[in-house]
């Protein structure tokens, strides 16, 4: 019986609250209004942050890149130049974690953290949130007068190194349409993902921009 209560109650405190935010989309930012906006999760990586900085200067792409806490305290550098070349820097969690198994007290401590150390980094306090894995909790949808919780219109699965660069710019010409927030991953370390996977998504990125002319937007300019 202590099991199905369990389950229950996981169920109301995580599961559902996802649901219906996901669902409804309740206070949640799914689309822009003029333009297709980028965002990179997971970062910054050492490797792949800097490669992918370069090709979107290159090409005067703007962006928005949801960092984890320890990676930005890890490579503050890395946190500046992403704010010296105009680009938007949000949340995504200070270790990673799953709002779904996390207590109120440690979802706050999550978000609270990773929003120090982006500030002391930067000057500037970040307003936008992506959950991991787009997972709320009940905690998380009583927060959002913090934080602007910021989804997705498409995410294009670029973790997976087997997709290849062809598929992957095959999911991104189909995924282009005004408005459209697409989520990309700019860093492999994060469980279930292939270490080198982001190699592809800037190869991919790398032919989208020589054979498009979209107007690409980052979070609080569209």
């Amino acid at each position: 019986m202590i099991y199905i209560w369990l389950i229950a109650l996981f169920f109301i405190y995580s599961i559902l609250p996802t649901l219906i935010v996901r669902i409804f989309s309740l206070r949640v930012q799914k689309k822009v209004k003029n333009g297709v906006a980028l965002t990179f999760d997971d970062g910054p990586d050492p490797v792949y942050t800097p490669q992918l900085l370069d090709l979107l200067k290159k090409y005067n792409v703007k962006a928005t890149f949801f960092v984890v806490g320890w990676k930005a305290k890890k490579y503050p550098h890395l946190i500046k130049r992403m704010q010296e070349e105009g680009h938007t820097i949000g949340l995504h969690h200070y270790y990673h974690t799953s709002n779904w198994f996390l207590l109120p007290l440690v979802t706050e401590w999550e978000l609270e953290r990773s929003a120090r150390v982006i500030e002391h980094i930067t000057g500037v306090r970040p307003v936008y949130y992506r959950p991991p894995w787009g997972h709320l909790n009940i905690w998380t949808v009583l927060m959002q007068k913090k934080y602007k919780i910021v989804m997705w219109t498409y995410i294009l699965g670029d973790w997976n190194a087997s997709l290849g660069v062809d598929r992957l710019y095959e999911r991104l010409m189909s995924s282009i349409e005004d408005g459209a927030i697409i989520v990309l991953h700019d860093s492999g370390s994060t469980i279930g993902a292939d270490e080198h996977a982001p190699a592809n998504m800037i190869a991919t990125l790398e032919r989208l921009f020589q054979h498009t002319n979209v107007k690409w937007v980052k979070l609080n300019e569209e």
